[in-house]
């Protein structure tokens, strides 16, 4: 911009106005960033993250890993019970199976039988211990997830 496109030169006529220069269109109005609210609240959850890794570094690193293997044990047991519990539903299925083979009734029966008996236990009508092979831990831990189990036992 040259000193001539600022200055505006008026004529010592009284008629003529005083026409302003045109404004230079202005650029984007930069974009705002975030609000005081909001980076204190960034703040905030970044210092507990920080605390939290402090406090995990602040352990020994005997702890840290002792705490890890425990994990892992869990993991695994977790993991075991699970292979145990799908083998034993496997032999179950099996030798129910082979009885019902044995009996002359369907697959299809064995399969509707096992599904009253399963939404029995869920709606509680089924309390029975089965003579002590089902403990009353196991009859609690069912209830806690009967809302879970009930949508695995629908009739499709």
């Amino acid at each position: 911009m040259t000193l001539k496109d600022q200055l505006q030169i008026v004529s010592a006529d009284a008629e003529a106005a005083f026409v302003p220069p045109p404004e230079a269109p202005r650029a984007k109005a930069p974009e705002t960033g975030p609000t005081l609210d909001e980076v204190m609240a960034r703040n905030e959850a970044l210092t507990e993250k920080i605390d939290a890794l402090d406090a995990v570094l602040a352990k020994p690193l005997a702890e840290i890993l002792a705490e890890r293997e425990k994990a892992d044990e869990a993991a695994l047991a977790w993991d075991r019970f699970g292979a145990m519990w799908m083998l034993s539903q496997r032999a179950m299925r099996r030798v129910a199976l082979d009885l019902a083979a044995q009996l002359g009734v369907s697959e299809e029966e064995v399969v509707a039988r096992a599904m009253t008996h399963a939404n029995a236990v869920l709606n509680g009508a089924d309390e029975v211990d089965l003579g002590g092979t089902i403990a009353p831990a196991q009859l609690q831990h069912i209830a806690r997830h009967r809302a879970f189990l009930r949508r695995q036992f629908r009739p499709a």
